[in-house]
C-alpha cells in the first residue's frame, strides 16, 4: 500500500469489507481454552497480502515478528491492548552495542507501544527496523483488524513468522522500556477463511 493511500485506510468502515460484530467469528462459545482467532484472507501475491483478523473478547495473538516486512494495521471496530517492540541497537545503560543478548539466548528489545487502541486510531504502520515490528494483540472487546503486509510471509524467502516470550530487563533506574525476547516454539493456531475477491488489484 503506497504511503499516499494510508489515509484511505483510516476511513474504512466494517461495512466496506462486509463484516460486523454479530458474525460467529467474533463470539466465543467454547468454555475451554482461549477464544479462537479467525483470519479472513482476501488477497495475496509476491508483493503483498491483506486480510482481517477477527478476535472475540479476550482472544490473543501472541508476540510475533514481521521480518523484512512493512505492515499497515487498521482497527475496524472494537478495542484491544497493543504491545510492540523493536530490537534494541545498543545497551540502554551504557549506549553501546554490548550485552544486547542474554545468557539464555534472549535478545534485548525496546518497547515501542504499550497502549489500548480502538477504531478511532489512525492506521498503524510498522517497518522492518522500527515502528513496532514485533507485536502482540489482546482483545478487550470483540474486534477486527485489517492487515496489509508487504512483502508477505514466505519461508522460501526467509520471512518466517517467529514467536517470542518476554521477560523483564532489570536496569539501574528510570522507566522500564526494555525486555528480553526469546524465540519459542509456536502453539498458536488460527482458523483461516478464504474470502471471495470482489475488487480489482
Amino acid at each position: 500500500m503506497p504511503v499516499a493511500q494510508v489515509g484511505a485506510a483510516d476511513d474504512l468502515k466494517p461495512r466496506d469489507v462486509r463484516i460486523d460484530p454479530s458474525m460467529p467469528c467474533f463470539r466465543h462459545t467454547e468454555s475451554k481454552g482461549p477464544p479462537p482467532v479467525t483470519y479472513l484472507h482476501f488477497y495475496d501475491c509476491s508483493k503483498f497480502s491483506f486480510g482481517i483478523f477477527c478476535l472475540p473478547k479476550s482472544a490473543v495473538i501472541p508476540l510475533h515478528n514481521h521480518p523484512g516486512m512493512t505492515v499497515f494495521s487498521k482497527m475496524l471496530f472494537g478495542s484491544m491492548h497493543l504491545k510492540s517492540y523493536d530490537w534494541a541497537t545498543s545497551n540502554p545503560e551504557n549506549d553501546t552495542n554490548t550485552l544486547t543478548t542474554s545468557s539464555d539466548g534472549g535478545r534485548l528489545a525496546k518497547i515501542n507501544t504499550d497502549a489500548v487502541v480502538d477504531a478511532s486510531a489512525e492506521t498503524i504502520v510498522l517497518y522492518p527496523e522500527n515502528g513496532g515490528n514485533l507485536h502482540c494483540f489482546t482483545a478487550l472487546t470483540p474486534c477486527a483488524v485489517l492487515d496489509v503486509m508487504g512483502p508477505p510471509y514466505s519461508s522460501a524467502d526467509g520471512r518466517d513468522c517467529a514467536y517470542y516470550d518476554e521477560s523483564a530487563y532489570s536496569n539501574t533506574g528510570g522507566e522500564m522500556r526494555y525486555s528480553w525476547l526469546k524465540e519459542i516454539p509456536s502453539t498458536f493456531e488460527m482458523k483461516g477463511v478464504q474470502m471471495p475477491q470482489r475488487f480489482t488489484v
